[in-house]
């Protein structure tokens, strides 16, 4: 896969993870630039055609999730017969990772991830997209601490009950008990994985384990966890609450939505009182096929709501007798409208006679309007906010880098825009840090590589090439990186460009002649020439003196890897001296004398032994 291009734009580079549906790589964008992370579906699925549908429709919703707090989609396509997505290309951890390695987390940690990943859920249940795989291996941990969740459509796209080789929908510790037994899921099913997320965060370890995936989807069934106190000490009563209240078995008893459980997290985190309240709903939907007939035409009784015998408040026993204890005529079937009308007639009046306890108790009802803050600065945020009152909007600020919003102008607000809001509404407003700096990163050793292996090398770490000039090298060969301006393994930021310069060759230069120099002197100037490999022998010589050379070879111009051979004097021979003066003192030798002086040459003797062998040879024949 690496080095494909996928829609003649993404370039895939390494693989970065592997799940139970897809493979990622990290991947370049040709067309903006930019590193982008490709995921690929496996090929098990892809040949699936309903499965390709679901994926297309999905990964389209997801691209339409605007979050700092979800990771974006940018992309999706099919290149033969690989389907793949293109996403944001994340720097950081994944949650599982991070407690594996550092274990339970602080309880303010815990609360704060736990409203981040509800900012990120209430996005997505906006638009009716239940994530259905929430779990810390999907909750990326970026530097700035900050955390993006991930996988949204793509677990959609899943089956959301035990398949035929007995697995669970993405992990079987962190899904809700409807999730296992394949009823229809809702937002609160998101909110009970979350839980089972901060458990773990808080204590090391899932509540629920077992032997396979189905021993641990009927222990998310059928029992209690232990409380996260009794498993490390220093989670406070409050947030085992919090977490608790969303593993809660029946939907009904659970937070209701993201945002309710996002401000009651908020609360904890500003040392507010937390009120858990009591079960938020009286009745329990039941499928028209469950109502049975009675025998002779008899009234019915509509189901009591199933109350758990773990649940820690009581059901008000004025709601629930008033609900348990309306009559409906058997005269004929009663239709699922009819039904619908009753239920929702039960929840009006319950919501009036809550309505008028809460004006009984000095409740203000009166609700305004979420400001539009758009293109704001903190201080234009906080003033405009202001304005609706001294403690209307209880403001909560922080910062991460955007590349695309001015620094100090806001990037998201929350809640948003128009949303009616009572007094003591929470609001989270989140302004941007400007571009993000780049992150360093270790210049790697470019020497002997290819200009393609270097350019490869360099794109991995985000870096540039260019080539610069090329040089000549006696020990990389023609073509190939012989140097690199800036140091191996020295710092650099992500998009800072590393020149580099290839080899010419080893080159030629002119060796000249240095017969006559000194030995270390005529070393000295081959080096400076390029010459390394140079031979040094030894001879004897009455004409040149001792370390001074006799003769050089090659001479002239020459590939400076030429191996040069310098002839140098050891001084004359001590044997021919010996022989001269013993020769010279022959003066009983008138012969000798008269050659002498009849051959003029016979008073010097040459440069090289040969020659002065021959004159000693020519002395004897006198």
């Amino acid at each position: 896969m690496a080095d494909r291009v996928l829609g003649g734009r993404y370039t895939v580079q390494d693989k970065i993870g592997i799940g139970g549906m897809a493979t990622v790589y990290r991947g370049l964008d040709t067309v903006l630039g930019r590193t982008v992370a490709i995921k690929t579906m496996l090929p098990q699925y892809a040949a699936d055609p309903s499965f390709a549908a679901r994926f297309k429709q999905e990964a389209q919703a997801a691209a339409a999730l605007q979050s700092p707090y979800i990771v974006g989609v940018y992309d999706w396509g099919k290149d033969g017969d690989t389907y793949y997505i293109v996403m944001e290309y994340l720097r950081g951890t994944d949650l599982k990772s991070g407690i594996g390695k550092h274990g339970a987390l602080d309880c303010r940690k815990v609360a704060q991830i736990g409203s981040q990943i509800c900012q990120a859920l209430s996005v997505a249940h906006g638009h009716d997209i239940i994530h259905r795989d929430i779990k810390p291996q999907n909750i990326m941990v970026q530097p700035d601490g900050n955390i993006k969740v991930m996988d949204f459509g793509i677990a959609r796209a899943k089956n959301s009950h035990l398949t035929a080789d007995n697995s669970v929908l993405g992990t079987a510790h962190y899904v809700s008990p409807e999730q296992t037994q394949g009823k229809e899921l809702g937002p609160t099913s998101d909110l009970y994985s979350l839980g089972i997320v901060m458990y773990e965060a808080a204590t090391g370890r899932v509540p629920f384990d077992g032997d396979d995936a189905i021993a641990v989807a009927l222990k998310q069934v059928n029992e209690q966890p232990v409380p996260p106190s009794q498993v490390n000490p220093n989670v406070d009563a409050t947030l085992e609450g919090i977490i608790l209240k969303c593993m809660r078995k029946n939907p009904a008893e659970r937070f209701q939505t993201a945002d309710e459980l996002r401000r009651v997290l908020n609360d904890y985190l500003a040392g507010r009182i937390v009120n858990l309240g009591e079960a938020t709903s009286l009745i329990t939907a039941t499928p028209t096929s469950q109502l049975n007939r009675t025998p002779g035409g008899r009234t019915q009784a509509m189901p009591r709501a199933a109350v758990s015998p773990t649940t820690t408040g009581r059901i008000p026993t004025t709601g629930a007798s008033h609900a348990s204890s309306m009559q409906v005529p058997e005269k004929k079937p009663m239709s699922k409208g009819k039904i619908a009308a009753i239920v929702i007639g039960v929840i009006a009046a319950i919501a009036l006679v809550a309505g008028g306890a809460m004006a009984l108790m000095g409740g203000n009802s009166a609700t305004k309007a979420m400001p539009n803050l758009e293109g704001m600065t903190k201080d234009e945020a906080t003033a405009k906010l202001a304005e609706y009152g001294d403690g209307f909007f209880v403001v909560s600020t922080s910062e991460q880098y955007d590349d695309n919003i001015e620094e100090g102008k806001l990037i998201s607000q929350d809640p948003a825009r128009n949303t009616q809001c009572e007094k003591g509404t929470q609001v989270s407003l989140v302004f941007s840090k400007g571009k993000k700096p780049a992150a360093t990163v270790t210049v790697p050793n470019l020497k002997g590589m290819t200009p393609s292996q270097a350019e490869s090398a360099l794109a991995k770490l985000n870096l540039k090439g260019a080539v610069g000039d090329s040089v000549e090298s006696n020990d990389v060969e023609n073509g190939k990186v012989a140097s690199q301006d800036q140091a191996a393994g020295s710092d650099a930021k992500e998009g800072d460009t590393i020149t580099y310069h290839l080899s010419s060759g080893v080159g030629k230069a002119d060796a000249g002649d240095h017969s006559g120099e000194s030995l270390s002197s005529a070393k000295s100037e081959l080096n400076s020439l390029g010459f390394t490999n140079i031979n040094v022998t030894h001879a004897y010589s009455s004409s040149v003196s001792k370390g001074y050379v006799i003769s050089q070879s090659p001479t002239g111009s020459q590939s400076k890897d030429t191996s040069i051979t310098l002839r140098v004097s050891d001084g004359p021979d001590p044997a021919q001296s010996s022989s001269n003066n013993s020769g010279n003192g022959n003066s009983g030798n008138p012969g000798n004398s008269g050659s002498n002086s009849g051959n003029p040459g016979s008073s010097s003797s040459s440069d090289t032994e040969g020659s002065e062998t021959g004159s000693e040879g020519s002395n004897s024949s006198n």
